[in-house]
């Protein structure tokens, strides 16, 4: 297939890119600027230059094509992520952008759609497992994954196969784990939320296999992630990374000042990715998270 992929140059994208070519596929990568064209190239993929707010420069570089993956996001790190506005931008990508891209594809002709998300949006529900019938729980900062979503739903309801892919959390080589395993070396607080409360985590790399797998799917959404774990679990693996022993939690007063922008990923969430690995024969070749995840950090 002919796969035409918006965040081309970010962290899903580029592991996307390869799991894509050594699927088989050709991949046709958007790039705003001459220098993540050349990003792109590097890749492997070709290079389409357009903006994802431009439709016509979507349509363009999506003729030909058999699917289309909406990759796209700029989550702002670190502590950045709790300033006035900073959710502003990948709130935007994941209402009008996706809007976009949806039309284009629609107008492009194209029948396959997967696009990016987040098990974020199930509600706390504490030691019971979650699966794709699990109530979701819709607030502010919830509000762009799903209008995303909603968008491929119509997609899937008049104009071909709509999957949305709901992540775990990316941790491993990418700038936000980096981050948090630098305050762990400085013996900083890296938890956030109950210790006990369950973590849905994903390795970038199985991001792109999973993107490829994706390609053979029936419409719907989809969990996809590794085993989840408690969140005590995620914070000592940082800290033993790092080369200390136990991780630390920010304590109460830090959760108050932040908030909403904070209440997301710390709900208790132990998501089950088996109807995605039932359907399309995937499993993560990170089934388990250990502090080998950021051995390349």
């Amino acid at each position: 297939m002919k796969v035409f992929l918006t965040g081309a140059t970010g962290v899903m994208g580029s592991s996307a890119t390869r799991a894509l070519h050594e699927a088989g596929h050709t991949v046709v990568g958007l790039a705003r600027s001459a220098d993540s064209a050349d990003k792109v190239a590097n890749l492997g993929a070709v290079p389409c230059r357009g903006d994802l707010y431009d439709r016509d420069s979507l349509i363009d570089g999506m003729r030909g094509c058999d699917a289309v993956c909406n990759l796209a996001t700029r989550i702002p790190i670190g502590t950045s992520a709790l300033m006035p506005g900073a959710w502003k931008a990948n709130d935007r990508i994941r209402t009008e952008g996706s809007r976009i891209v949806i039309d284009a594809t629609r107008r492009a002709g194209i029948s396959k759609v997967v696009q990016q998300s987040l098990s974020f949006v199930y509600g706390d529900h504490r030691d019971d497992w979650i699966d794709e019938h699990s109530p979701i729980d819709i607030t502010r900062y919830a509000e762009p994954i799903v209008v995303a979503e909603s968008h491929v739903e119509d997609y899937a309801r008049n104009d071909g196969d709509g999957v949305s892919l709901r992540f775990g959390l990316i941790t491993g080589p990418d700038d936000n784990s980096a981050w948090l395993l630098k305050r762990a070396r400085d013996g900083k607080p890296t938890g956030m939320g109950p210790r006990d409360g369950w973590c849905h985590v994903i390795h970038p790399d199985d991001v792109g296999t999973a993107v490829a797998a994706a390609l053979t799917l029936p419409s719907g959404a989809y969990n996809v992630g590794a085993e989840p774990i408690q969140r005590k679990d995620l914070v000592d693996a940082y800290a033993q990374a790092a080369g200390h022993n136990e991780g630390k939690f920010y304590g109460p007063l830090i959760r108050k000042l932040a908030g909403q922008k904070v209440e997301l990923i710390t709900r208790s969430q132990r998501v089950s990715s088996q109807r995605f690995s039932d359907r399309t024969g995937w499993y993560p070749l990170y089934p388990k998270l250990t502090p080998d995840w950021f051995e390349s950090l």
